[in-house]
C-alpha cells in the first residue's frame, strides 16, 4: 500500500473520521427538524423546473452568467427588501454554496497573514477555524444580551489605531447569534455603523439564522441602515429551508463584489438547487419561515425548560430569541472538553465551549442544538447530559427525578 505520510505537508489538517451516523442524542452541527423539511413542495418544485429549464442545464450558470440563477437572484432582492430593509439588485447578490463559501471569498478578497480582524469573542466554529488557518490575528469582543459589546468595540479599534493597524473588518452576526441566540437592537446597529465609518473598517454582517426570529420582527440588516457601502452581507437558506441544499448568497456593491466574483473559480455553484428554491420561494417561503419559527420557539422552551430542570443553578444562559441553538454557562469546575469526550460515549453529542469561543470562560461553556431533536429527546438527552457532568464534575449537584 501506498505511504502518502511522506508527502503531505507539515501543516496538513489531521485525518477525518469515516461517518458513523447520529447519536442518540445529537445536539450538535447546525442541522434542523426532518419533519420541517418542506418535502411534497420542494418535490413539486423540482418537477416544474425540469420542464420548464430543463434543457438549460447544458450550459454553466444555465447562461444567466457566474453571479448565480437570475429568479433565485430576483427572489431574494426583494424578498431582503421586504424581509429585512435592504434595498439591492440581482446584480450586487452572488449565489454561492453555503455560507462558508461566502466567507471564503470574502477572506480570500481581503486577508493575507499577519492581518487583523475583529468578531465576536463567542462565534461560529468555522469561521474561528479559518481565521486561524488563515493565520490572521483575531481580536475577541465580548457579546452582551444585545449581542457584541459596543463599548468593548470602541475601544479595540482605538488600540489597534494607536499602534497604527487598521482590521481587515469587524465579523458580526447581529440577528440570532450564533451560538448565543442574541439580537442586536436597530440603535447599537446604528452605533457600529457610525463606529466603524469613523475607524474606516468594513463591516462583514452575517445574517444566516435572521429569518428565525421567535418574537417580533426580524430587524433590518446593518447594511440596510448604511449607504456608504462599507458592508458585506451574506445569507443562507441552511436554516430556513434544508442544509443539505447548500445554497447561500453573498451581497455587497459591485465594486466589492467583482472583485470577490474572480475568486470563485468553481464553474457555478449548483444551479438545479438554486432554481427549485427559485420556485419554491416565490409563494411559499414566507408562510413557511413563518410556521418553522413557531415549531423552534417551541423547542428552544423544551430546551431551556430541560436545562432549567436537569443543571439547575449549575448553568445559565440567555433564552434564545430566534434561531436553533442555546448558549450554556456551566461552573467553572467542569471542563467542557471532557464532559463531550464522556458524553459522547454515552451517546450525547455537545459542542464544547473551546470550538466556538476565545474567551476566557470558554473552557466551561457549551453549545446545545435544539433543531435536530424531537422535544422528548430533547428532554431525556440532557438529563443523560446532566448525568454525566454529576459523575464527572459533581454538577448539579441534585438532578430531578432522581
Amino acid at each position: 500500500m501506498f505511504n502518502f505520510e511522506n508527502f503531505f505537508h507539515d501543516d496538513v489538517k489531521p485525518a477525518a473520521g469515516r461517518a458513523g451516523g447520529f447519536p442518540p442524542y445529537n445536539f450538535i452541527g447546525g442541522h434542523n427538524d426532518p419533519a420541517c423539511v418542506p418535502v411534497d413542495e420542494l418535490q413539486n418544485s423540482a418537477m416544474r423546473v425540469f420542464e420548464k429549464y430543463g434543457q438549460r442545464l447544458a450550459t454553466y450558470n444555465l447562461g444567466d452568467g457566474p453571479l448565480g440563477a437570475l429568479p433565485l437572484r430576483r427572489f431574494l432582492a426583494t424578498s431582503l427588501k421586504e424581509r429585512a430593509g435592504m434595498r439591492c439588485s440581482e446584480d450586487e447578490i452572488l449565489l454561492v454554496s453555503g455560507s462558508l463559501q461566502a466567507l471564503d471569498l470574502v477572506n480570500q478578497t481581503l486577508l493575507k497573514p499577519g492581518d487583523t480582524i475583529i468578531m465576536e469573542e463567542s462565534t461560529y466554529g468555522g469561521v474561528i477555524s479559518r481565521f486561524r488557518h488563515l493565520k490572521v490575528n483575531i481580536i475577541g469582543v465580548p457579546v452582551t444580551g444585545d449581542g457584541m459589546d459596543l463599548d468593548r468595540l470602541e475601544a479595540e479599534l482605538e488600540q489597534l489605531k494607536s499602534n497604527r493597524v487598521c482590521p481587515r473588518y469587524i465579523y458580526t452576526i447581529p440577528t440570532v447569534h450564533n451560538p448565543t441566540g442574541t439580537v442586536m437592537p436597530v440603535a447599537n446597529r446604528k452605533r457600529m455603523l457610525a463606529i466603524a465609518a469613523s475607524y474606516d473598517v468594513p463591516i462583514f454582517e452575517d445574517d444566516c439564522y435572521a429569518d428565525l426570529v421567535f418574537e417580533g420582527t426580524r430587524p433590518p440588516t446593518i447594511r440596510s441602515l448604511d449607504d456608504s457601502g462599507r458592508v458585506i452581507y451574506c445569507g443562507s437558506f441552511s436554516k430556513t429551508v434544508a442544509p443539505a441544499l447548500r445554497v447561500g448568497y453573498l451581497v455587497a456593491d459591485w465594486a466589492f463584489l467583482s472583485h470577490a466574483l474572480s475568486y470563485k473559480t468553481d464553474a457555478g455553484s449548483g444551479a438545479l438547487e438554486q432554481l427549485v428554491l427559485a420556485d419554491f420561494c416565490e409563494e411559499k417561503f414566507n408562510r413557511h419561515v413563518s410556521s418553522l419559527s413557531t415549531h423552534l420557539a417551541e423547542k428552544s422552551r423544551a430546551m431551556c425548560e430541560a436545562v432549567d430542570k436537569y443543571f439547575g443553578t449549575a448553568a445559565s444562559y440567555h433564552v434564545p430569541k430566534g434561531g436553533i441553538f442555546i448558549w450554556v454557562t456551566l461552573d467553572p469546575s467542569v471542563n467542557t472538553a471532557e464532559l463531550a469526550r464522556l458524553a459522547a460515549a454515552e451517546g450525547v453529542a455537545i459542542n464544547p465551549g473551546p470550538e466556538w469561543s476565545l474567551g476566557a470562560q470558554a473552557g466551561h461553556q457549551m453549545r446545545l442544538c435544539f433543531g435536530y431533536p424531537d422535544i422528548d429527546t430533547i428532554d431525556t438527552g440532557v438529563k443523560k447530559l446532566a448525568e454525566i457532568c454529576r459523575g464527572a464534575f459533581g454538577l448539579p449537584e441534585v438532578i430531578a427525578n432522581q
